[in-house]
């Protein structure tokens, strides 16, 4: 893998916690199969770029070297907020395309009323164009409205981000025996399975239907690392009806998971995360002396409900 480039850019100037915390969640649902659970605190990373947001974007802000930077998300996208935030606090221009042209006329939801108070330029466009949003036309029609700048994939989910995930990896190595993560575009789980020692796993939950997610996460290990790297699998039962969806009985497992452990549980990517892995200590999925680590990639406040109509488009982990 390619050494990163210097940090010209200032991101070490704004202090992130790395590596962040690995804390132990002691849990008699797990703890009465012999299994140990650990949390990941990645939430705690930066309080503007939390989690994979950093891991992601650290590589992809610093290709960029300075140069505006126009990327894509849904209407409460995560990742055009932490791109947003990072063009405040770093002082470059970002652009934030946005899926659905109707929301243009309408007064701006806190997520992006957020972005846009970063400074970042919202670009509303329709959801037939936004499916088409990588294909050369539709991308030189954006270039030509906002000049060049570098461009940076739905979610954050490139050859760099996977990149910069193999970090996580690594700092997982020796701690656990399985390290799982919830996805959306899949690159914290490219690169995670790639940073793990050899005898290590990692874990993957999607929060979308669909069952694309295995080749999106085959197709950035090609990108970033020329073939397969590490071993990993996909459960995809726990979507609770796809992106943005949630249930009562997953609202009443994130209420008790943080009344068990002091924990503040996102509910659109975290819960899912954290009910499959209770689920699967309690089918048996993991051996007697199995640790497992998850990965905690965001807070609450960084991702709010979502309305029921929105699509897998707006995924941005």
């Amino acid at each position: 893998m390619p050494s990163s480039p210097p940090d010209a850019l200032g991101l070490s100037g704004l202090r992130p916690v790395l590596p962040s915390p690995l804390q132990p969640a002691e849990d008699e649902r797990f703890a009465r199969h012999g299994v140990t659970l650990l949390l990941k605190r990645d939430d705690l990373i930066h309080p503007d770029l939390p989690g994979n947001k950093w891991r992601k974007l650290a590589p992809n802000l610093r290709a960029a070297a300075g140069r505006p930077v126009l990327t894509f998300g849904g209407a409460y996208s995560n990742h055009l907020r932490a791109t947003a935030a990072a063009g405040r606090l770093l002082g470059f221009r970002t652009i934030g395309v946005v899926r659905g042209d109707e929301l243009a006329h309408r007064p701006l939801n806190p997520s992006l009323a957020r972005c846009a108070a970063d400074g970042m330029h919202l670009h509303f466009v329709d959801r037939r164009t936004y499916r088409d949003k990588a294909d050369p036309q539709v991308l030189a029609a954006l270039l030509s409205a906002h000049g060049e700048c570098e461009v940076i994939p739905e979610g954050g989910s490139n050859a760099l981000a996977a990149q910069g995930c193999t970090e996580l990896g690594r700092e997982l190595r020796g701690a656990a025996d399985v390290a799982a993560v919830a996805c959306g575009t899949g690159g914290t789980l490219a690169g995670l399975a790639a940073g793990l020692a050899p005898e290590q796993r990692a874990l993957g939950v999607p929060v979308l239907r669909g069952g694309f997610l295995g080749d999106a996460v085959a197709n950035l290990q090609r990108e970033a690392f020329g073939g397969p790297a590490g071993a990993w699998s996909l459960d995809e039962r726990f979507h609770f009806g796809g992106y943005a969806r949630t249930t009562p009985e997953l609202h009443a497992f994130a209420d008790d998971f943080e009344d068990r452990h002091g924990l503040p549980v996102e509910r659109l990517y975290v819960a899912k995360l954290l009910y499959a892995l209770t689920a699967l200590a309690g089918e048996g999925a993991f051996p007697p002396g199995t640790a497992v680590a998850a990965v905690v990639t965001g807070r609450p406040d960084a991702a709010p409900d979502t309305p029921a109509d929105a699509q897998p488009s707006d995924s941005s982990r």
